[in-house]
């Protein structure tokens, strides 16, 4: 028989409770036991109620109860044929002998097992102390063993505060847990109540008058906070346990970032707004990439595939965050005239959703009505590795590839990557990592894992972001993304694809950034969806309601350029000989390495320099002067310093500049060179 510390200590699995961000229990995984309540914490009316119905005569048998036996054995031969089991005849001693040891199969063999444990217990533990472990171990049903686990499960507080209303309820379980469940069942619940109270009364632990004071009827068990659609957020964010604690059986809670109101809200939003027979999806995310809802279907128990965080669609238009602050590192301003006319790239020939072009328009109206044509040239232009690159910066993990075409979203992402990119967009240009639990810890409050903030990668210089953002709260103001307007600033972008397979809408303010998704799981299409109809709805329902109790927040879309988007081109770029040396195409100045023996030699121009291959070997030190004859103005047989990062190549640029420019001539006068 193990020792009472030995069965006090073992659960039959793990307890993991999932709290809301409020710290409210929404879903509970595994048997709940609760808080261990030694007999002296527990209410005096709990073990009254719980000796009186099930085991009046517990202080004075041996472990088994003769005279509950024999009237058991009575009943058994009176019903016998007709299948009805033995009842009446398990004192509590045997319960427990049966819940820590046995199965529940109804065998003569397993009950004459169960008789020898019962009285083993008895003749090793005090009748407190097999009292204090059935407290704690019984089944009161939806997973919960203990009074702790029952009180909390049904009324929403500890036994320690148990009524004696609330004890005769918490008893009157045993019998029938999913019957009398004052949950499930609140009139089966009541009335066994009233059966624990009479029983306790005929007892002689209570009085009449007290349990008619006890009124079961008026008490209001606690509803399940769980909510269908949560259980998205809850499969996403359990696994994740076995990367940051290594608790594996006691019980503990995981406190999340989850919004149960705002989840309710996001639900109704998908609900209310995807077409019939086609899926939704959505995830919102705090400033710091808190999840504030996750909803990956219309329906969780219909089908848990989490379309948020598991489903690969194309993003269409929404892919254009990533083209357009390509081309705005590549020197684009949002004022910045671009053409909306035909274009053929490599046989691909994109057309407008519109099937018309707008000649010249600037740069802020190609991105608010979607223009596929400057999309494209602008991809063609800054490069489609570039475009990729972005992407990756910015939390993009699914292959992506680099056809022309990539510029209109052909390849695929997952719905919580693609928020997550916008969110780093609304941090100005700060990667956001999304996360679901901000701490864990065991039954006795132990911090087990403590969420520590993510300061974040700056993926884009803040004038990149403020022009992105600059370009998306116009395609809400006036493009194709009015639908998603709160009355307060937003900045967002659709997605369409080809055929309205996939509808898209993403958008940040306030704080909160929020994704939607629509389509059909089978890629199917669906006639008018696209991503300023229905998703922008939804979106807008959400976001009403999510940033209603937060200041209003105008976006820094201010931009600052840097200088070597200002400077004319020309010269400017690159300086003059002897007057403040080489700048980069930044307008900082080019730093070169100090190397030992370096001469300034200045030398006639009579003759021209050719720029040939042979002048530039000559100059990297490659060719000596004397070998094929030398070049004019050659330095015979000196080649200190090869190599150095302040010599030119053909263009006159310095070797390490980033980016070609238009070559400067020499001075007519004088050339210097640089060793």
């Amino acid at each position: 028989m193990p020792s009472f510390e030995e069965l006090k200590n073992s659960p039959a699995g793990q307890t993991i409770r999932v709290r809301a961000s409020d710290g409210t229990v929404y879903f509970t995984l595994g048997p709940n036991y609760g808080r261990w309540l030694p007999l002296r914490e527990t209410p005096q009316v709990m073990q009254d109620a719980m000796v009186a119905v099930e085991d009046r005569r517990f202080r004075i048998h041996p472990g088994v109860d003769p005279v509950g036996m024999a009237r058991a054995a009575i009943v058994a031969v009176q019903h016998r044929g007709t299948g009805r089991r033995m009842q009446g005849a398990s004192t509590i001693t045997q319960q427990l002998a049966r819940n820590i040891f046995l199965s529940n199969s109804y065998t003569f063999t397993r009950k004459a097992r169960e008789v020898i444990l019962a009285m083993a217990l008895e003749w090793k533990f005090s009748k407190d102390e097999i009292l204090e472990l059935y407290l704690n171990k019984v089944y009161f049903g939806g997973g919960s063993y203990g009074v702790d686990a029952a009180s909390r499960l049904f009324f929403g507080h500890s036994a320690t505060d148990m009524t004696l209303g609330e004890a005769a309820v918490v008893a009157g379980l045993v019998k029938a847990p999913s019957h009398y469940s004052p949950t499930a069942d609140a009139g089966a619940a009541l009335s066994r109540a009233k059966v624990v109270l009479d029983v306790m009364v005929d007892a002689g632990v209570i009085s009449r008058a007290q349990a008619d004071a006890a009124k079961p009827a008026d008490l209001q068990p606690v509803k399940e906070a769980g909510q269908n659609s949560a259980r998205y957020f809850t499969d996403w964010v359990l696994p994740q346990l076995d990367m940051l604690i290594d608790e594996g059986s006691s019980a503990i809670d995981v406190y999340t970032t989850l919004d149960l109101s705002l989840q309710r809200t996001a639900t109704a939003s998908i609900q209310a707004n995807t077409p019939a027979n086609v899926q939704g999806a959505l995830v919102s995310l705090d400033r710091d990439g808190a999840v504030l809802a996750m909803v990956g279907g219309r329906d969780y128990v219909t089908s848990n595939y989490n379309r948020a965080t598991q489903a690969l669609r194309q993003p269409g238009s929404a892919w254009k965050v990533f083209v357009y602050m390509a081309a705005l590192e590549a020197g684009y301003k949002v004022e910045d005239i671009v053409n909306d006319g035909p274009v053929t790239i490599n046989g691909w020939s994109p057309r407008n959703s519109s099937g018309r072009f707008s000649g010249d328009v600037t740069l802020r109206t190609a991105f608010a009505y979607s223009l596929n044509t400057v999309a494209a040239k602008l991809g063609d232009e800054v490069g489609y590795s570039a475009v990729a690159n972005m992407a990756r910066r910015f939390g993009i993990t699914t292959p992506i590839n680099t056809q022309p075409s990539m510029v209109l979203g052909t390849s695929e992402v997952r719905g919580i990557d693609l928020t997550a990119a916008f969110a780093a967009i609304a941090r100005k240009g700060v990667s956001v990592t999304p996360y679901g639990i901000t701490k864990v810890t065991n039954s006795d409050g132990e911090i087990l894992y403590q969420h520590e903030p993510d300061r974040g990668r700056v993926l884009v210089d803040q004038w990149v972001a403020a022009g992105i953002t600059d370009l998306m709260q116009t395609a809400v103001n006036t493009g194709t993304g009015r639908a998603a307007q709160i009355g307060r600033p937003v900045a967002g972008k659709t997605g369409t694809t080809s055929s309205n397979k996939d509808g898209w809408f993403l958008g940040f303010s306030s704080g909160i950034t929020t994704g939607v998704w629509m389509g059909r799981d089978d890629a199917k299409a669906v006639g008018g969806l696209q991503g300023g109809r229905a998703p922008a709805k939804a979106f807008s329902d959400y976001m009403r309601v999510a940033v209603a109790k937060r200041p209003v927040e105008q976006f820094e879309t201010e931009v600052v350029l840097p200088e070597w988007q200002l400077e004319e081109e020309g010269d400017g770029y690159f300086g003059e000989p002897g007057q403040d040396g080489l700048v980069d195409e930044n307008g900082m100045p080019l730093e070169l390495p100090a190397e030992p023996n370096v001469e300034v030699e200045t030398y006639p121009t009579d003759e021209p320099i050719v720029l040939d291959q042979k002048w530039i070997e000559e100059q990297t030190g490659r060719r000596g002067a004397g070998s094929g004859g030398g070049s004019a103005g050659a330095s015979s047989g000196n080649s200190a310093g090869s190599g150095a990062d302040g010599n030119r190549g053909q263009n006159g640029a310095a070797a390490s500049q980033p980016r070609p420019a238009p070559a400067r001539p020499l001075s007519n006068d004088t050339a210097t060179r640089i060793y």
